[in-house]
């Protein structure tokens, strides 16, 4: 049995945002007395796992979605992976302006999904 489209798409995105999440942001707290080229290093090969995750994701994606569907989809698990980080990771306070840019990004994701 074979994962609808969409499925794949949304899992394998999930799984590149939490790396390209970590390798844009978990330097800050980990590296942060090391000198700026050895976290950029970490990250690049970090980031090369989420491209490895994401290229296929988007080559799924664009075989039933339109470019800008997968650009609004990104972009809503960007946030939904970006703010669990935030707060448990990096410790930083919840804020009510992350409801309010997720009721935007529902938003999105509804106008760009509709037809």
């Amino acid at each position: 049995m074979q994962l609808p489209i969409i499925v794949q798409t949304t899992g394998l995105l999930v799984i590149a945002n939490v790396f390209m999440t970590i390798a844009w942001y978990g330097h800050l707290k980990n590296l942060a007395s090391k000198p700026w080229w050895i976290a950029a290093v970490l990250s690049w090969g970090i980031a090369l796992i989420e491209y490895l995750l994401q290229v296929p994701a988007n080559r799924i994606g664009y075989t039933s979605y339109s470019l800008a569907q997968l650009k609004i989809l990104q972009e809503a698990i960007t946030l939904l992976v970006f703010v669990p980080f935030a707060m448990l990771y990096m410790d930083q306070p919840f804020k009510l302006d992350f409801v309010w840019a997720g009721l935007c990004l529902i938003g999105a994701v509804y106008f760009i999904f509709r037809s």
